[in-house]
């Protein structure tokens, strides 16, 4: 008898881009705002934001991310998401659509493992199936390995240091004390340092080798 493994799901991030009308930037700043906050009312979701290219630009880019593929499915194939989306058709307009996975999700979208990518409406190519968009490469693993690194160290060592003051911690079993800093470290890491990091260190990671 064969048991075969669950695939592992990973978190899906979605970005758009869209091009909106400039005179009605007030309506489109709502409007983003009324998507996000509806996204937020679905199971899985774990976030979103939305940002300008410019103050005269009329490209808009819009992230959100999801616990895995049906999660994400349900709100996009919702009918609150269909209302949204019609709400906006008079002032916006997709121009590209891209989901990405992976461990380049710590480096923002510009970087993530391209797991789809489409125009607007599903559009194909009566050859090859959906239209493919191309992306940037994510940074190399060094410099990748290097950014974990910056944002680890001194996050653990001022971890470590505090923990000092715990009374008795030095006496737990090294099983307890390591269970415990990387309990503590993980949603530190993983909202704040590592964010924070990739955000200072992206013209270094974008740079062309």
């Amino acid at each position: 008898m064969d048991d075969m493994a669950e695939p592992v799901a990973h978190p899906i991030t979605v970005a758009i881009e869209r091009r909106i009308d400039p005179s009605r930037t007030v309506e489109a700043t709502s409007w983003m705002q009324a998507g996000t906050d509806l996204a937020a009312g679905f199971a899985g979701f774990l976030g979103s934001g939305w940002v300008r290219a410019g103050e005269g630009s009329d490209l808009w880019y819009m992230l959100y991310r999801f616990r895995d593929i049906p999660t994400l499915e349900a709100w996009e194939d919702s009918p609150q998401r269909s209302w949204w989306l019609d709400s906006g058709r008079a002032f916006a307009s997709e121009v590209r659509v891209e989901r990405r996975t992976g461990i380049e999700g710590w480096f923002d979208a510009p970087f993530a493992t391209h797991v789809e990518s489409r125009h607007p409406d599903h559009a194909t190519s009566p050859v090859t199936g959906p239209v493919q968009q191309p992306i940037p490469a994510a940074p190399p693993r060094w410099k990748q390995a290097v950014t974990i690194w910056l944002g680890f160290f001194p996050t653990n060592l001022l971890a470590s240091w505090l923990l000092g003051f715990v009374p008795g911690f030095a006496e737990w079993p090294l099983i307890a004390r390591v269970l415990l800093s990387t309990v503590l470290l993980t949603p530190v890491m993983t909202y704040a340092v590592l964010p924070w990091v990739t955000r200072m260190l992206r013209p270094w990671l974008q740079r062309a080798a």
